[in-house]
């Protein structure tokens, strides 16, 4: 089901707190450290919140100890989502369609935990949330993300003819655009040799292939079209949001002829259909690049480049933030940080706001943002008043 949520919520204040390996905060200092950030950022105090959304994987805080730890002696709207990723996108379609129906008038959305230092993605363990198809999986190494998904990175390259160094060309400009990042984790330069030097991690993804294990909090402040425009400079507009899925690389043992596919295939077609847009309408893209290649794919599915263009164009200055289609210019989950996400989107917002400086995106009046988990996620549209 698409959601056209066209000028019912705006974004109106981020907050961030550093990114590390090691935070020495507990997850609930780092979410409340990001909350009252971004209410800073938005001009609003704790008592002015009503609602509180957040997703995560067992790895958080819920949002009725954030509500105690605010001091809210009443809040209405909240909810904890389960997820990863894929819900780092369309949880602001969930906060717009709170605001249409009259449940919240001031929503915070965020994303904490200790990534590095606390639950790590790589430790799972077989649990209770393992249904009896996945123990029969377990012993052929479908236990974590990088596991699974690397096994649909290596068909989906060797089907377009993309090899290392062209994936090294990719990870390579993509760590360039951190440079200009001061929230990024790793902003050294690396090289092809560099690359191709890193460990293999599973085969085809090396370890600079993958996001960064990270420790920290995102946060976001949603609020009505009316109060936005009176409150902020610049308020940033939820356009549309869209939350699909099916078969593919999810559930590869019932992805029948399609284990490559993943989330963007479903989203693509129903987010432009929600926002009544099209890819060139588009300024900028922060696309969920938990893998490397989870960026060319993207690419195609969303129709920036056709089936079989895509090593060209991942060759090119056309990501580039100054090219004609910038892409993750904060330089993304493989080298600012991973928050799950919600990083790439508040990237999106501070980029529509002009707040970025050297590596700000000239003009930038609109945003496409997604959600990955596998053949299941989500994409967000943002816009600057009267863009579109």
């Amino acid at each position: 089901m698409t959601q056209r949520l066209s000028m019912r919520a705006a974004i109106v204040g981020v907050g961030y707190t550093d990114f590390s390996r090691d935070s020495k905060r507990t997850v609930l200092q780092l979410a409340m450290q990001a909350i009252d950030a971004a209410l800073a950022d938005a001009g609003l105090a704790r008592r002015d919140v009503d609602g509180l959304l957040s997703y995560s994987l067992g790895d958080s805080v819920p949002v009725t100890t954030v509500a105690r730890a605010l001091g809210l002696d009443e809040y209405g709207w909240n909810n904890d989502f389960a997820g990863g990723g894929s819900q780092c996108a369309s949880i602001l379609g969930d906060a717009a369609m709170a605001m249409a129906a009259g449940l919240a008038h001031t929503v915070v959305i965020y994303r904490a935990l200790n990534g590095r230092t606390g639950k790590r993605m790589g430790r799972i363990a077989l649990g209770a949330g393992d249904d009896g198809e996945e123990q029969f999986l377990a012993p052929y190494g479908f236990r974590g993300p990088v596991n699974l998904f690397a096994l649909a990175a290596q068909r989906w390259l060797h089907d377009r003819g993309i090899g290392g160094p062209d994936m090294a060309e990719l990870v390579v400009r993509q760590r360039a655009k951190a440079a200009g990042n001061p929230k990024a984790l790793l902003r050294e330069p690396i090289s092809v040799a560099d690359y191709l030097a890193s460990p293999m991690i599973a085969s085809p993804l090396r370890r600079l292939d993958c996001c960064l294990e990270t420790d920290g909090a995102c946060a976001l402040v949603v609020t009505s079209p009316e109060r936005a425009r009176q409150i902020a400079k610049r308020p940033v507009f939820i356009r549309a949001a869209v939350r699909a899925g099916g078969a593919g690389a999810g559930a590869m043992d019932k992805a029948g002829d399609h284990p490559t596919r993943i989330f963007s295939h479903y989203v693509a077609p129903r987010i432009f259909e929600a926002a009544g847009m099209k890819p060139a309408d588009i300024d900028l893209l922060q696309l969920y690049d938990g893998y490397s290649f989870l960026l060319p794919a993207q690419l195609e599915d969303f129709g920036y480049c056709a089936p079989g263009e895509v090593r060209e164009m991942i060759r090119s200055d056309r990501l580039d933030i100054d090219g004609d289609l910038p892409t993750n210019v904060n330089g993304g989950l493989l080298s600012e940080g991973y928050v799950h996400g919600l990083n790439n989107v508040v990237e999106a917002v501070e980029q529509l706001q002009g707040k970025c400086g050297e590596r700000q995106v000239a003009g930038a009046t609109t945003a496409l943002c997604t959600g990955f988990g596998g053949s299941f996620g989500s994409a967000v549209i943002l816009m600057l008043d009267g863009a579109a």
